[in-house]
C-alpha cells in the first residue's frame, strides 16, 4: 500500500513539473515592452519642488517648519523663561524615570538611584526599606524622581 501511494507521489511531481517547464519554455515571454515601459517611467526626472512649495507643502499637512536658527533661539528663550519663573534655585533639578521589572530587589533600586546620583550608597537604602518594612511593596513599573525629593518622598513613590 505504501508502494502505491510513493508511486502516485512521485508521480504527480513529475506532472506538475513536466508543466511549469512547458509553460516556462513555449508560454508567451514578451515582457521586454513592460520593461522598457517600466525602465522609460523610472528614468523620467521629475522636477523637484522649491523649498517654499515643500514648506507650503508641510505646513498645509499641519507640520510645523522652522529652520535650525528658529528652533535654536526658541530653545533658548524657552529656557530663559524657565530660569526666571522658577528662580536660579531650582535651575540644578535632575529627574530621573525607574523602570522597576519583576524579580528587582531594593539594592537594585539603590544601584540605579546611586547610579543617577539621587542617593550616596545603595546598601543603607536597601537597609532602610528593610527597617521600613517595605522589601515586599516594590511592584513593577516606572516612577519618575528628582534629586530635589526627601528620601521619605522618594521611598513612597517607588514602595507603594
Amino acid at each position: 500500500m505504501k508502494h502505491n501511494l510513493l508511486t502516485s507521489f512521485a508521480a504527480g511531481i513529475l506532472l506538475s513539473t513536466s508543466i511549469t517547464g512547458a509553460v516556462y519554455f513555449f508560454g508567451d515571454h514578451d515582457t521586454t515592452k513592460e520593461s522598457v515601459k517600466t525602465s522609460e517611467s523610472q528614468t523620467k526626472v521629475q522636477a523637484q519642488p522649491t523649498e517654499d512649495e515643500m514648506k507650503n507643502k508641510l505646513v498645509s499637512a499641519g507640520y510645523i517648519v522652522q529652520t535650525k536658527a528658529e528652533y535654536d533661539k526658541k530653545i533658548e528663550e524657552t529656557k530663559a523663561a524657565a530660569q526666571k519663573s522658577s528662580g536660579n534655585q531650582d535651575a540644578n533639578v535632575s529627574q530621573v524615570v525607574i523602570s522597576v521589572t519583576d524579580g528587582m530587589t531594593s539594592i537594585d533600586v539603590g544601584r540605579i538611584l546611586v547610579t543617577a546620583k539621587i542617593i550616596p550608597d545603595a546598601f543603607n537604602f536597601s537597609k532602610d526599606i528593610e527597617n521600613r518594612g517595605l522589601s515586599n511593596k516594590l511592584r513593577p513599573g516606572t516612577y519618575v524622581i528628582n534629586n530635589k525629593m526627601p528620601l521619605d518622598q522618594i521611598i513612597n513613590t517607588i514602595f507603594k
